[in-house]
C-alpha cells in the first residue's frame, strides 16, 4: 500500500472511531454517556442564560468574548451531533438544526444580526426537543410530566422572544436592566391579558404586536392548562398504526387494537 493510501485509510479509520465514540456519548445509556449528556445540558442552559442576558450585557467590554465563546460551543455541538448522526442530511433538515445554524450566524456576526439576536432564545425550544434531556428526566420518574414540560418551555420561549422583540424595536432607545425588565413586564401583562396600560407600545406596529402577543399567548396558556390537567398519557408509538399517546396502563392500542408492550418506569 502506498504511503498516501495508507494515510488516507488511517484518516478514514480515525474518523469512523470518532463518530462511533460521539454516537455512544450522545445516544448511549452508559454512565459515561449520561455524564456527558448532563454536562451538555448544563452548558446549553448556560448559553441560554447568556442569550437572555444579552440585552443587558451587549454594551459591556467583555460581551464579544462571551459572544464568540458561545459561538464556539454551539458550533462544536452542531458538528459533534452531525458526526454522531447516522444520517447527516436528515439531521440538517430538522427545524432544530436550522435554529442552531441561524443562532451560530448571529453569534459569528453580532453586528450584522443585532436586530435578530432576540431569536437566539429559540435554543431553549431546541433543547426541549433534545432526547438526552428527556432521558435524564424519565430516569427520575418524570415521564408523565413530559408534555407539560414541553408546554412550559414553549410558553417561556415565546415570552422571551416577544420580550426581545419589544426591547429591540420599541425600548432600544434606553439602556440597562430597567428597560429590559419593562419589556418583559409589558409582555407578561399582555400575554395574560391583564392590560394595566402603564406601558403601551406606540403606533400601529405596537398595537399589532400586542394583538399577536395576546392571541398566541392565550393559546399557549390553554395548551399548558390542558397538559397539566388532562389525564397523564405515555408517549409510545404503536408498531401497527403509529399512534403515540396511550394511557399509562394501556395493553392494546385504542386506535387499531394492536398489542402494546409499553415499558414501565423501571425499564
Amino acid at each position: 500500500m502506498k504511503p498516501a493510501q495508507r494515510n488516507g485509510s488511517q484518516a478514514v479509520s480515525a474518523l469512523a472511531r470518532l463518530r462511533d465514540r460521539l454516537r455512544r456519548l450522545y445516544h448511549g445509556r452508559t454512565p459515561a454517556a449520561f455524564r456527558f449528556q448532563l454536562v451538555a445540558v448544563v452548558i446549553d442552559l448556560a448559553i441560554i442564560a447568556f442569550f437572555i442576558a444579552t440585552p443587558v450585557l451587549q454594551d459591556k467590554p467583555s460581551f464579544l468574548w462571551l459572544d464568540y465563546s458561545a459561538a464556539a460551543l454551539v458550533a462544536a455541538d452542531l458538528v459533534a451531533r452531525l458526526l454522531a448522526s447516522k444520517n447527516m442530511l436528515r439531521l440538517m433538515k430538522q427545524p432544530t438544526s436550522w435554529v442552531d445554524v441561524f443562532i451560530l450566524l448571529t453569534l459569528l456576526m453580532p453586528t450584522a444580526f443585532a436586530n435578530l439576536a432576540f431569536l437566539r432564545i429559540l435554543r431553549l425550544w431546541s433543547l426541549s426537543r433534545s432526547g438526552s434531556l428527556w432521558r435524564h428526566l424519565e430516569m427520575r420518574g418524570l415521564r408523565p410530566w413530559r408534555e407539560a414540560s414541553h408546554a412550559v418551555i414553549n410558553l417561556l420561549t415565546f415570552l422571551f422572544v416577544i420580550t426581545g422583540f419589544v426591547y429591540t424595536f420599541f425600548f432600544r432607545t434606553g439602556a440597562g436592566l430597567e428597560n429590559y425588565v419593562d419589556a418583559l413586564y409589558f409582555t407578561v401583562a399582555t400575554v395574560t391579558t391583564t392590560g394595566f396600560g402603564d406601558i403601551v407600545l406606540p403606533g400601529i406596529a405596537g398595537k399589532l404586536t400586542a394583538i399577536v402577543t395576546m392571541i398566541i399567548g392565550i393559546s399557549l396558556f390553554v395548551r399548558l392548562a390542558q397538559a397539566i390537567f388532562r389525564p397523564a398519557k405515555v408517549l409510545f408509538p404503536c408498531p401497527q398504526c403509529g399512534l403515540r399517546r396511550h394511557e399509562l396502563d394501556a395493553v392494546h392500542c385504542k386506535a387499531c387494537g394492536h398489542l402494546l408492550n409499553i415499558p414501565d418506569e423501571g425499564n
